[in-house]
């Protein structure tokens, strides 16, 4: 189940609201444009290729192009290769290249087809922490502060949409934010 928890931005000494419910979820995040919603799971393959994840999703990812106009969308596939000696050091460089705050001039839509991820959103005061698991989609709207961790040892399939063909491009706030909160990792111990 999809995970919301509320801090005041000064640290995770104060949480102001803890739920799974969907619609409470829906309900808080939607004042600031955020758009969440729950899709059907379809089965994949154990390490999916990009194409057979869209095309199992097809039916819902034309109709996000669709009604948000994206040009691009692919599938990021972070599953652990044991017989890949770098896995390690891929996982852990792009882990942190995502861990600290940034906007983006672009929505960052993405949908979960297997495994977590949490994204943490920075509105007024307060900061906003999504952890998504397989089946939901989180779409974050342009320039938003945020960041996104995909915990020690990634393992997720998620559907990204994008308005520009040079996809994902980050502006750093250089804060430390970031580092006052749980991690993915941390919030699925509490669970």
């Amino acid at each position: 189940m999809t995970l919301l928890t509320v801090w005041p931005d000064t640290g995770p000494d104060t949480v102001e609201l803890r739920t799974e419910d969907p619609q409470v979820i829906s309900g808080v995040l939607q004042p600031f444009g955020v758009r969440f919603q729950r899709w059907q799971l379809r089965d994949l393959p154990a390490r999916p290729t990009s194409d057979e994840v869209l095309d199992a999703y097809r039916g819902e990812v034309d109709q996000v192009v669709r009604s948000e106009g994206y040009i691009k969308v692919d599938a990021a596939v972070m599953v652990p290769d044991d017989t890949d000696d770098n896995w390690p050091a891929q996982a852990k460089a792009a882990r942190e290249k995502f861990l600290s705050e940034h906007t983006h001039d672009d929505d960052e839509d993405r949908y979960f087809a297997r495994g977590a991820g949490v994204f943490y959103l920075h509105f007024d005061d307060k900061i906003y922490a999504v952890l998504c698991e397989a089946g939901d989609l989180l779409s974050v709207p342009a320039n938003t502060t945020h960041w996104f961790d995909m915990g020690t040892r990634p393992d997720f399939v998620a559907v990204r949409f994008f308005h520009d063909e040079d996809g994902w491009v980050g502006d750093f706030c250089n804060t430390d934010t970031a580092e006052k909160f749980p991690s993915l990792d941390e919030l699925q111990a509490t669970r």
